[in-house]
């Protein structure tokens, strides 16, 4: 059950954050969750375990790095398309 719930908040967390920087992941839900973990990684190699946290997430930080991620990404594939 942890891993489920885990899944859920990176992905609400991946969520957030692109509508917060007004960019799309790619790949929709799974990118949203795969932005969210990083951004959980990210942020708490940034930030460290500041804020509160669910699932083992802390919050703060992962936002952080999960908008951080989304905006590098969305650069990426922006500069691919030309």
């Amino acid at each position: 059950m942890g891993i489920i719930l885990y899944l859920i908040v990176g992905g609400l967390i991946g969520w957030l954050a692109q509508i917060l920087i007004g960019r799309d992941m790619p790949l929709g839900i799974i990118g949203n969750i795969i932005a969210g973990i990083v951004g959980a990684w990210l942020g708490g190699e940034l930030l460290g375990s500041l804020g509160p946290s669910l699932a083992g997430i802390a919050i703060i930080p992962a936002l952080i790095g999960a908008i951080i991620f989304v905006f590098i990404i969305s650069l990426i594939m922006r500069s691919s398309r030309k």
